[in-house]
C-alpha cells in the first residue's frame, strides 16, 4: 500500500466538512487533481459521512455511513484520488476501511480506546487529531493504541489548544513536541484552529477565516509534515463549519505559498 503520510514532501488533506450532493462533492475533488499538480506529496480528499460533534443538536449531520461511504466511493472513482473520512464509534471502522485509505479520529475522541484500536486493526492509515485540551506528549498513548491494535501508518494532528471560552491558540512548538513523543509525521489543521466554539449564530461555532493564510504559512515555516484545510466554493452556505473554512478559489494561492515556505525551510 502506498505511503499517505510523506514526511519527504509537503502533503495536503482537504475537502468540504461534510458530504453534500455528488456535484459539489466532485466539485471540490476535480479542484483537487488540478491542484495536487503542484503538492509534491500528493492530496488526500476528505469529507464526513457524519458530523456527531455538533454543539447544536439541530445542526446537519450528513449523509450517513451507508450512503456517506458510497458517495466517497464515486468520488475515488472519479478522480483517483485518495479518501480520509472522519469515524466515530468502532464498529464504523471496518465498513469505512473498506472505501477510504485514511481513517481520521476526530480530536473529542481522540482517547477513545475502543475506537483507536479498532481503527489500527483495520490496517489502513490512521489520523489523530489532538484533543483541544491535551498537551502535545499527551498524544504518545493515543498512537500506542492504534499500534498496539495493528496499525502501521498513523499521524498526528495539531488543531489548536483551548484558551478561555469559545476561542483556540495554536502553539507553534507543538508539531516538534508530537513528533518527537510519537514518532509520528505531524499534520497542522488550518482551519479548525480559527474555529470558535459556541460563538456562531444559534449555537453553532464560529471562525476567524482571515487568521486561515497567517497560521498556514508559519505552521510550514515550523515544521509541519503535512496540511489538513476544509474548503468549500461558499462557505457562508455550508452545512457546517462555514466560518472556519478555506473559500474554494482562493486555496491554490495559499497552498502553494505554503509548499515553497516549507521547500525553503527543508533545504
Amino acid at each position: 500500500m502506498a505511503t499517505r503520510f510523506r514526511t519527504d514532501a509537503f502533503f495536503l488533506i482537504a475537502g468540504p466538512c461534510q458530504l453534500e450532493d455528488d456535484a459539489l462533492n466532485l466539485r471540490v475533488a476535480e479542484h483537487l487533481v488540478r491542484l495536487a499538480e503542484h503538492v509534491p506529496g500528493g492530496i488526500i480528499y476528505k469529507a464526513s459521512f457524519d458530523k456527531a460533534n455538533r454543539s447544536n443538536p439541530g445542526a446537519t449531520r450528513g449523509p450517513g455511513l451507508d450512503r456517506g461511504l458510497e458517495a466517497l466511493a464515486r468520488v475515488k472513482a472519479a478522480t483517483g484520488l485518495p479518501l480520509v473520512t472522519d469515524v466515530h464509534l468502532p464498529d464504523q471502522c471496518a465498513p469505512a476501511a473498506e472505501v477510504v485509505d485514511v481513517l481520521q479520529i476526530p480530536a473529542f475522541l481522540c482517547r477513545q480506546t475502543d475506537l483507536l484500536q479498532a481503527a489500527g486493526a483495520t490496517g489502513k492509515a490512521v489520523n489523530v487529531k489532538k484533543g483541544q485540551w491535551m498537551h502535545p506528549e499527551g498524544m504518545r498513548g493515543a498512537v500506542e493504541k492504534v499500534r498496539g491494535a495493528g496499525g502501521g501508518e498513523v499521524a498526528v494532528t495539531e488543531r489548536g489548544t483551548f484558551f478561555g471560552y469559545g476561542d483556540l491558540v495554536v502553539d507553534m512548538r507543538s508539531f516538534s513536541r508530537m513528533r518527537a513523543a510519537t514518532g509520528s509525521p505531524v499534520i497542522f489543521d488550518a482551519t479548525h484552529s480559527v474555529q470558535q466554539p459556541g460563538r456562531g449564530e444559534g449555537g453553532a461555532s464560529g471562525g476567524a477565516r482571515e487568521f486561515i493564510p497567517t497560521l498556514t504559512l508559519a505552521a510550514a515555516a515550523a515544521g509541519i509534515d503535512g496540511m489538513f484545510m476544509e474548503t468549500h466554493p461558499d462557505p457562508d452556505h455550508a452545512p457546517s463549519d462555514g466560518p472556519n473554512m478555506m473559500p474554494l478559489d482562493r486555496l491554490d494561492d495559499l497552498v502553494k505559498r505554503a509548499v515553497d515556505i516549507w521547500a525553503r525551510v527543508r533545504a
